[in-house]
């Protein structure tokens, strides 16, 4: 593995992802300015990135390289890459993208977290479209590996380059979008899961609870290995066709969200949070869920931060 070249990254936005990004690029060794307009949530960060590190069973001293800033300015201040983690909102995104643009010298790579709006619907506020991307980290970005690099029809491919080796270098698994669509590649196939799982649920061909064990004790156990045009190579395209045959046009194709969705978020039935959404939820259950979902993450991300470092190590 190459040694890694320190950069000073800016990641503007503090709350839910920033705070895990930033994580992730001090893990690496380089210096990161992190702003918020919220002194509050800027000023929980150093905290909130030590206990990533505890839960990763790591030294915590990479905090020291993180640095709070209460204005923009101060934050792209040498910058040479800055990521976006603000409100999924395209109008304030557009005026942070503006501000960016204009505070930034024509080399700096602009990127984006956003999950599903189109690159250069956020751009569009900017002068120079070009150095101007998406970096979409999933959710918590300092467990899940997997980064979207997204490049829109106005991205210059060497900004591209650039974002994919700075991820890879990270420790991150960085993937190239070529196309600037809605929701990109992994948000589109989410919820082309979960339209078709509301639609049986809606059906009554089962309950909520029942087509959630047979996603995660059926074909749900193997994807974390094999991937679906994986799989369909290794039983042959014959089989994959042949069930599409049988299937595709009975899947649900409602052409926006699902009444019974719509149904629930109006009668304030959103959730965990509200003890009620597609299923009903105790307090104790839904910590219990929360409590599985982040030790089995954590856990993987140890493993792949101690091959890392092994591999850093021998290079």
């Amino acid at each position: 593995m190459q040694p890694i070249k320190p950069e000073k990254i800016t990641v503007v936005g503090a709350g839910l992802m920033g705070h895990g990004i930033a994580q992730v690029f001090v893990d690496a060794g380089h210096a990161v300015s992190i702003y918020d307009p919220d002194p509050a949530v800027l000023a929980r960060v150093p905290d909130r990135v030590r206990d990533i590190f505890r839960l990763l069973e790591a030294d915590p001293a990479p905090v020291a390289l993180i640095s709070l800033q209460e204005r923009l300015e101060d934050a792209l201040d040498g910058a040479n890459f800055v990521i976006e983690a603000g409100p999924e909102r395209v109008y304030v995104k557009r005026e942070i993208f503006a501000a960016l643009d204009a505070l930034t010298g024509p080399d700096v790579v602009l990127a984006s977290n956003t999950s599903a709006i189109p690159i250069r619907d956020i751009a569009t506020k900017a002068s120079n479209r070009s150095r101007i991307l998406g970096a979409h980290f999933w959710n918590p970005p300092h467990f899940v590996p997997l980064v979207e690099v997204i490049q829109s029809d106005q991205t210059d491919i060497k900004f591209v380059r650039r974002t994919i080796d700075l991820l890879a270098a990270a420790g991150m698994s960085p993937v190239h979008v070529k196309r600037d669509i809605p929701g990109f590649i992994g948000n589109r196939l989410q919820h082309a899961l979960k339209r078709e799982a509301i639609a049986l649920v809606a059906a009554g061909v089962c309950d909520a609870e029942t087509l959630d064990r047979v996603v995660t004790e059926g074909f749900g156990s193997r994807l974390g290995v094999l991937g679906p045009l994986e799989q369909s190579d290794m039983i042959g395209l014959g089989l994959t066709l042949d069930a599409h045959r049988v299937l595709i046009a009975d899947l649900d194709r409602t052409p926006g969200p699902h009444p019974l969705l719509e149904k629930k978020v109006n009668a304030g039935e959103t959730g965990m949070a509200v003890g009620q959404g597609f299923r009903q939820w105790t307090q104790e259950q839904s910590a219990a869920v929360r409590r599985r979902f982040q030790e089995h993450l954590a856990t993987e991300a140890r493993k792949r931060r101690g091959a890392r470092l092994a591999a850093r190590a021998k290079g």
